[in-house]
């Protein structure tokens, strides 16, 4: 087998049972691997609550992770969200992915609760289930310095510990899982810390056409002012995007009442840069480096962060948003609900948030203690608890990141429609109603959205599967991967067979969804996008949306999708796309 190990790490903390399952050819061809392949694991005990023993965590790595494969360093991680009650995932990057195939593993399924705070230490085929009690109540840094020496980590903070809802989980220090609040998985089952190093090699169908395809990839992505330009993501990071979003006029600001930061200029990417001077890194075997520290090695903020710590909390102060950054990440706390948690408890008490107390909130959330145990539930159930939920900014109770979706009408239906609740990469609409990748569409209008949204999630889908960054979708297509994907496995599959196992794997997270009880009821948005307009200016009119318009384009989308008119998977869909399916 060339580019799988074939092989499946099971581990049982209740009972520290080890175990290894060895998956057919078929169900690899299927799934393909990362997203993918945890998806179908993950599907077996779906119905049970997210605090339920039986629930697995998923860690999956793709056919391509541990290769040269460009932007290939990435991982999966899956479950039930414990934020949002939908299937909950989050790509991360860092070497955990890497190091688990060179070990021997595709994936690794976790079940049961430890009765000990516990870590997991993994050189090749050995596995210790180790106590970790010491590391009560560590933050993620200073689980990261008692791990030196031990590989790849993924750790958790005092957050998952004290069952914030959106815990995230850390990776080597600089990489976050951070949707959909799975650290607070690993909180309930007692594990602080998973570890991986692997020795081996991963066998390669055809080095030489490997080369010779990463060799267009690079081609492409140099070409690429998004990527590689001199005002792009390498350069700039994601946070690129600032200026961008805000001329557009749909930057969130003050808990999405405006659409405008009038200190915008003095917050984006540039300042940053000229502050801190910061350096690159990047995911394991990836050229963009897109990820930006200072030089005292701490974190520059992702864009989401950058503008949701800044507009959506009308904070004009950048070494805050860089500490606030820093918090959520030593803390365990994913960083866009939270700062939209804080912008909801702005609205609600009528208070304008300081640069210190944004600080204060942020550790009184992570160690649960006075106002933030009541924050750490998320906006949705504040909100909920205290007769405001027009403040509560989010979809399936998940928080929404930095795009307004009354800029980019591709935007609203996809965060509506996301499997993990309020998410801008399961489509990001983005690339082409503001980046013009592919092609520019009319970013004002729902019209010819639906199948646009049903294919971008499918590519997605397929991106966090193979394993690839879907930011090089901006420069390459399915096609390069293909060739890519051919050369490491021997697997021939076009790019309209990936776009195929794409859709499998998003019509099975659908499915899974169903069984939980999501509907149409679910696949919408906050009401205030429909009631209120956005900040116009610059000859830019930002107007509420039309939800007879919206409904209509949702409409549609189930039809492309193959739904029934409420949301629903269709029995002879899902056979047709090779899924199970119980009466």
């Amino acid at each position: 087998m060339y580019g799988w190990t074939g092989k499946i790490l099971k581990i049982n903390v209740s009972t520290s049972e080890i175990a290894v399952e060895t998956p057919d050819n078929k169900l690899y061809h299927k799934y393909i691997g990362g997203r993918g392949l945890a998806g179908y694991f993950l599907s077996q005990d779906i119905t049970r609550e997210w605090y339920d023993p039986v629930t697995p965590i998923c860690f999956f790595a793709g056919p391509l992770t541990a290769t040269s494969a460009p932007s290939s360093g990435r991982l999966t991680i899956m479950s039930r969200s414990p934020l949002t009650g939908t299937i909950g995932y989050s790509s991360v990057g860092g070497a955990f992915g890497t190091e688990l195939k060179k070990a021997g593993w595709d994936g690794i399924i976790i079940t049961g609760k430890s009765d000990y705070l516990c870590g997991i230490e993994i050189v090749d085929g050995n596995v210790t289930i180790v106590n970790s009690s010491m590391l009560k109540g560590y933050k993620t840094i200073e689980v990261s310095e008692s791990l030196s020496g031990k590989g790849a980590y993924a750790a958790i903070g005092p957050a998952a510990e004290n069952g914030v809802l959106f815990s995230s989980i850390v990776v080597d220090k600089h990489f976050v899982a951070g949707r959909n609040g799975l650290g607070a998985v690993l909180g309930k089952k007692k594990i602080k810390y998973l570890t991986v190093k692997g020795t081996g090699k991963l066998l390669v169908n055809d080095l030489s056409d490997l080369t010779k395809a990463n060799e267009d990839i690079y081609r492409l992505t140099s070409a690429s002012p998004i990527l590689q330009g001199e005002f792009g993501i390498s350069n700039y990071g994601t946070g690129a995007l600032y200026d961008l979003i805000s001329s557009r006029r749909m930057m969130p600001t003050a808990n999405f009442r405006k659409t405008y930061f009038e200190s915008s200029s003095s917050m984006n990417a540039h300042a940053y840069k000229e502050k801190y001077n910061p350096k690159k890194f990047g995911c394991r075997g990836c050229h963009i480096l897109c990820k930006k520290s200072t030089t005292k090695g701490d974190n520059i903020p992702e864009y989401e962060t950058m503008s949701h710590f800044s507009a959506l909390l009308e904070n004009e102060d950048i070494a805050c948003v860089v500490a606030a950054n820093k918090l959520c990440n030593e803390l365990g706390m994913d960083s866009i609900t939270a700062a939209a948690t804080i912008a909801s408890y702005s609205e609600i008490t009528g208070k304008k948030i300081s640069s210190l107390a944004i600080l204060e909130l942020l550790e009184d959330i992570g160690l649960s203690r006075g106002i933030g145990k009541e924050l750490g539930q998320g906006s949705y159930r504040y909100a909920l608890s205290k007769g405001c939920m027009s403040t509560s900014m989010s979809v399936k109770k998940q928080e929404l990141p930095a795009y307004d979706p009354r800029g980019a009408y591709g935007m609203a239906l996809s965060y509506a429609l996301s499997t993990r609740g309020g998410c801008h990469l399961s489509s990001y609409p983005i690339s082409y109603e503001i980046l013009r990748k592919p092609v520019l569409i009319d970013r004002f209008t729902f019209s010819a959205k639906a199948g646009v949204i049903k294919m971008s999630e499918d590519l997605n889908a397929i991106a966090d599967s193979l394993i690839a960054c879907k930011f090089l979708f901006f420069a390459v297509t399915l096609e390069e991967y293909s060739r890519v994907l051919r050369a490491v496995t021997a697997v021939d599959m076009s790019a309209q067979d990936l776009l195929n196992v794409g859709e499998r794997i998003y019509y099975n997270e659908r499915v899974m969804n169903a069984k939980l009880g999501f509907s149409k009821d679910e696949d919408d948005l906050p009401m205030r996008f429909f009631e209120e307009n956005g900040t116009s200016g610059n000859n830019v009119e930002i107007l509420a949306l039309d939800r007879k318009e919206f409904l209509e384009a949702r409409r549609k989308y189930y039809i492309v999708r193959g739904l029934n008119k409420d949301g629903q998977p269709l029995k002879e869909k899902a056979l047709a796309l090779g899924l199970e399916w119980n009466d």
